[in-house]
């Protein structure tokens, strides 16, 4: 059976984007980008909201012979693992291997990881947060990034209540630090999953 993990780099505050959107104060220093190749190696599926992917959908074509070696490995990881983009409102995808989900279905997520031997990421703080409350995350592995933006689009949602555990910590040279937490006893149902985009 696959975990369901959720992971983004992460302000010391709690933000994903600051109160702009921006997040290119996240952007990761070579060291940084070979160590999130590494943890996205496991990776089988990617479920994707439809910002994300349109942010994500970069990759398809990443890894040209004038960008560093570390972008092509990531560019080919990526393109390996399989795709779902969740949208209401998407006509097409720009990547192999994805298809688009009209609507969260926390069940079929379920039979999803039970079929699954690799993990499975839930990328972007909205759709996490309909996973979270549905009880399907099994990790959860903020990159901290030493800024502090003061507000933006939270990292967790809003009455969110989980029982970590941590399992591992890795620190790195330009003060980013990997926290990874088991999700020792999930509370579904205590938020409302949002709309699909």
């Amino acid at each position: 059976m696959g975990r369901l993990i959720y992971s983004m780099l992460t302000t010391l505050d709690g933000y994903v984007a600051d109160a702009h959107g921006d997040f290119d104060w996240g952007m990761p220093d070579p060291e940084l980008h070979r160590y999130l190749e590494e943890l996205t190696r496991p990776v089988h599926t990617y479920l994707y909201g439809r910002r994300m992917y349109e942010t994500m959908v970069f990759w398809e074509t990443a890894g040209t012979p004038d960008q560093p070696a570390f972008v092509a490995e990531f560019a080919r990881t990526w393109r390996a693992a399989d795709k779902i983009v969740y949208s209401r409102t998407l006509e097409t995808v720009s990547s192999e291997r994805t298809r688009i989900v009209r609507e969260f279905d926390p069940a079929a997520v379920h039979e999803l990881k039970a079929s699954r031997d690799g993990d499975l990421t839930v990328d972007g703080p909205g759709l996490a947060a309909a996973a979270i409350a549905a009880g399907l995350v099994d990790e959860i592995a903020p990159v901290l990034v030493p800024v502090v933006v003061g507000g933006g689009t939270r990292f967790l949602p809003d009455g969110a209540r989980l029982d970590l555990e941590l399992a591992d910590e890795r620190r790195f040279a330009n003060g980013a630090v990997h926290l990874r937490y088991h999700v020792r006893s999930p509370s579904a149902g205590h938020l409302t999953p949002p709309a699909s985009a």
